[in-house]
């Protein structure tokens, strides 16, 4: 479990961590350099999803062996898919990462909504659903890592 206390914004309980894949973890379907070791770093606080409609087909491929449970969605209605995910996991206990339109309600839905922004560009939406928002993927996973990064960002 992830707990941090955030002055003016409050504590954080979180034991699920819901990513998106392309444009979130990976670039044209590659992971990005540095995810693996983050995510196996994370999986002793959070269990980990990987929720994607998995445009390039290499999510499974380049998960494998990774601490992650990955769910392939169906084409259509895909942002409503995410967010019944999270609801089902427990919005209160529940971060999520993502950069698409169809991330947006994943975002809104958690307690803790990060949307990063890679060669892929995040959509307007999902930026606004979101708490925090990070140049990279590494820079999100790292918020998770060191917790007075996230608190820098959203006490008040």
């Amino acid at each position: 479990m992830f707990k941090v206390d955030i002055p003016g914004y409050g504590t954080l309980k979180l034991e699920h961590l819901v990513l998106d894949y392309n444009g979130t973890l990976a670039v044209d379907g590659i992971l990005v350099d540095g995810v693996a070791e983050r995510l196996l770093a994370l999986a002793d606080r959070f269990d980990i999803h990987v929720v994607t409609a998995d445009t390039f087909g290499k999510a499974r491929e380049n998960l494998e062996g990774l601490p992650c449970e990955l769910i392939l969605l169906e084409p259509g209605g895909q942002d409503e898919a995410k967010g019944e995910f999270v609801k089902g996991l427990g919005s209160g206990s529940t971060a999520a990462i993502g950069n698409g339109c169809n991330d947006h309600l994943m975002l809104e839905e958690s307690a803790l909504g990060i949307a990063v922004v890679l060669a892929e560009g995040a959509s307007s939406r999902t930026v606004l659903a979101a708490d925090v928002v990070c140049r990279s993927i590494t820079s999100a996973l790292d918020l998770l890592s060191n917790p007075k990064r996230l608190t820098a960002t959203l006490r008040r």
